[in-house]
């Protein structure tokens, strides 16, 4: 079985156009989905945070209006309150190799719009994983993540590839709409990635190699699905 890396957001808050702060985290459904199901095959799933400090919950993403009914909320909390302690020590990215994980997964939230996306940590691990073919699962807002891997001459490591990420209309419609202070889906497409989106709130997912993209929450499923078959074809 093979070792994982987790980047999840420290980020509490993102802050708006109008500068006002939204309270933010990672997105419930999306962490315990990836989690759960590389767990569950089998793999060790390392979590990592900018400065290793313990990531947050979107609370938002625990309302049962958000997550399809009571018993999902429950049952995301639940798992949550299982992995407490590995939540509440995560490794810091900085000191993280890349050579020492098959994968690298990267779930959303908008807090990576806050931390990541400009993390000098998350950039080199990235840009190392994808130098030597590691997968890299980037998912909803997961993908501003990539934002941050630059290579040596400053151009954007993954310009050229083919992905998807939580669109611009599903920002508009379903996130924090024309507050928000920057469009991930049209940043990634001025660095020159190729994105590939399907309908709003779609289960969509994107393989060009080694990157496993997905659109949403919707997607995290089947993002999961795509990191353990291309784990076990390797």
């Amino acid at each position: 079985m093979s070792d994982i890396l987790m980047i999840v957001t420290a980020a509490t808050s993102l802050t708006l156009k109008d500068g006002t702060e939204h309270p933010t985290g990672y997105w419930a459904e999306e962490l315990v989905t990836a989690h759960r199901e590389l767990v569950a095959a089998g793999h060790a799933v390392t979590i990592a945070t900018p400065g290793g400090v313990a990531p947050s919950v979107d609370a938002g993403s625990l309302d049962p209006s958000q997550t399809g009914g009571e018993s999902r909320a429950r049952e995301f909390a639940d798992y949550l309150d299982a992995i407490a302690g590995e939540l509440a020590t995560p490794r810091a990215i900085a000191d993280v190799d890349a050579a020492d994980y098959a994968a690298v997964v990267l779930p959303g939230g908008h807090g990576p719009m806050s931390d990541l996306a400009f993390d000098d940590a998350t950039g080199r691990v990235l840009v190392a994983a994808n130098e030597a073919g590691t997968i890299i699962a980037p998912f909803c807002h997961g993908p501003a993540a990539l934002l941050s891997a630059n290579l040596a001459d400053g151009s954007f490591a993954f310009a050229g590839r083919r992905l998807t990420v939580f669109t611009d209309e599903e920002e508009r419609t379903g996130g924090t709409g024309e507050n928000t202070p920057w469009w991930v889906e049209s940043r990634l497409r001025e660095r020159g990635a190729v994105i590939d989106s399907a309908a709003p709130w779609s289960d969509h997912v994107v393989v060009d190699g080694n990157l496993i993209t997905g659109q949403n929450p919707q997607s995290s499923a089947s993002v999961a699905a795509r990191v353990l078959a291309a784990l076990a074809a390797r």
